[in-house]
């Protein structure tokens, strides 16, 4: 059977169509580039040398997510979950607490959804199951239980539909939504930042009002963001740095909205960044070395502008944050010690430098290090 490779534009045949498809030859894949800090071996080159510019990971792969503990996690294109880098409390999910500057595969064909919790992990598979591994001393894991587990266990439920981890060290959580908009939290709550109105851990999710929850992100500095379907922005837990947007440094155990409604993606970690309908791009919280962007180191308690109106995709790390525009062009600024930035130094930014390409795809911002699919 032969196969049509011609570039010409027009109208394909059907049989040439199906015939690209059967044989491989239109594969929807990224090649995934790493740098930053390595002492763990979390960036997977089977070393523990830092980068500082990006350095390309064999394999094909088309999701990805960092941690602050450091440990990385990535899905391949046939489905299977591999993951790397410090394993001293079992997040990497082989069974073992080995460190690993490798990626090793984790049992599974139908990974579908990652998130790198600090010291634990949870996964989603295709048929909408809930994973998780790691550490468990403030039930992080969910599973009912304050027991570690350096393998997969299922938490309750088949229509889990997006996951988000936070919290630093072991004290740790998660925040997850079904598909029926539904947002559930468990784990480490001292500060509020499950959002159920207490100030109390729990290992077993517990549901936050509402039925329309659309977007969802669990910082490193205990508090998280979630947007609904209306396009309103909500956040609670510690606020001390402003980190919740509402004007105020003052923590709060429930959801409290941040004005506006075109708010269209969010991530957090010591900082939130958050991307409007309209393309703009936002920031506030934490400021020591840049990571708002907005060219000082001053903490802010209400949303500020970067410059700009086509930024598409967007990921907080630690004291930095990358950003991906429309043109796919990639973007990075804040804490560089370890050559987190990409930009070929270690010298920190207040203002948005960028990573050579034009064809950045997916982006993942850890504690040290960064994750970036390249198209």
């Amino acid at each position: 059977m032969s196969v049509s490779t011609t570039t010409t534009k027009g109208i394909w045949k059907l049989q040439d169509v199906r015939d690209n498809i059967l044989n491989n030859m239109w594969v929807n894949y990224g090649n995934l580039y790493v740098w930053g800090l390595g002492s763990s071996g979390q960036l997977g080159v089977n070393n523990t040398i830092s980068y500082s510019s990006p350095i390309k990971l064999s394999g094909e792969w088309n999701n990805i997510s960092t941690s602050i503990t450091p440990h990385s996690m990535a899905i391949r294109t046939d489905g299977t979950l591999w993951s790397w880098g410090s394993n001293v409390c079992g997040p990497l999910g082989d069974g073992t607490i080995t460190n690993r500057s490798s990626p090793v595969q984790i049992p599974g064909t139908t990974w579908n959804d990652i998130s790198a919790g600090s010291c634990f992990s949870l996964a989603r598979k295709t048929d909408g199951t809930l994973w998780a591994w790691g550490s468990n001393v403030n039930g992080q894991l969910g599973d009912n239980t304050t027991v570690s587990k350096s393998s997969p266990v299922q938490i309750p439920g088949t229509t889990w539909n997006d996951i988000s981890t936070g919290g630093i060290n072991l004290n740790a959580n998660s925040l997850a939504r079904k598909t029926d908009g539904t947002l559930w939290v468990w784990g480490y709550g001292l500060q509020g930042q499950l959002g159920d109105n207490t100030t109390v851990s729990k290992s077993s999710p517990v549901q936050i009002p509402g039925t329309t929850w659309n977007d969802i992100s669990s910082a490193q500095l205990f508090f998280s963001l979630a947007r609904k379907t209306d396009g309103t922005l909500w956040s609670w837990g510690c606020n001390v740095n402003g980190q919740l947007g509402d004007g105020t440094v003052v923590n709060k155990s429930s959801p409290v909205q941040i004005p506006g409604t075109t708010w269209n993606d969010i991530a957090a970690k010591c900082h939130s960044l958050a991307r409007k309908t309209d393309g703009t791009l936002w920031a506030w919280g934490y400021n020591l070395c840049g990571p708002i962007g907005d060219g000082t180191v001053s903490n802010r308690s209400s949303p500020v502008q970067i410059p700009g109106t086509t930024w598409n995709d967007i990921s907080a790390g630690c004291l930095f944050s990358l950003a991906r525009k429309t043109d796919g062009t990639l973007y990075a600024w804040g804490y560089n010690i370890s050559g987190q930035l990409g930009d070929n130094t270690v010298v920190p930014k207040s203002s948005p430098v960028q990573i050579p390409g034009t064809s950045w795809n997916k982006i993942s911002a850890g504690g040290t290090h960064t994750l970036a699919l390249l198209v």
